[in-house]
């Protein structure tokens, strides 16, 4: 990402441990994540069908997409097991307060 503009997806407390948050940004559709109190944050829209993985199973700092139990690293997006072969985009996430801000491509 060349240009990105730091956009307020939650407040720190917003988000459970081991939870998810879906963030919707004009087109672009987010999961803010919550791992043993480090928020991350990933593309929303599994690569292999359209299933929500805000929605999903998280453990050990993972995701299986509820659709075909397919999984990701929430940390590096990293397709782990099939069916899911293609890797989610991730972004950066950076706490400001009680703020939790997400680097998304300017517009």
């Amino acid at each position: 990402m060349s240009e990105v503009t730091w956009v307020e997806v939650a407040k720190v407390g917003d988000i459970e441990e081991d939870d998810a948050k879906q963030v919707k940004l004009g087109e672009l559709c987010i999961a803010i994540f919550n791992v043993d109190g480090v928020h991350y944050a990933t593309g929303d829209i599994c690569t292999h069908a359209h299933a929500f993985l805000s929605q999903g199973y998280i453990q050990d700092g993972k995701v299986e997409c509820p659709l075909h139990q397919g999984v990701f690293s929430i940390k590096t997006g990293k397709a782990l097991n099939p069916p899911v072969t293609k890797d989610i985009e991730t972004f950066p996430v950076k706490i400001e307060g009680d703020r939790v801000l997400v680097a998304v491509p300017a517009r």
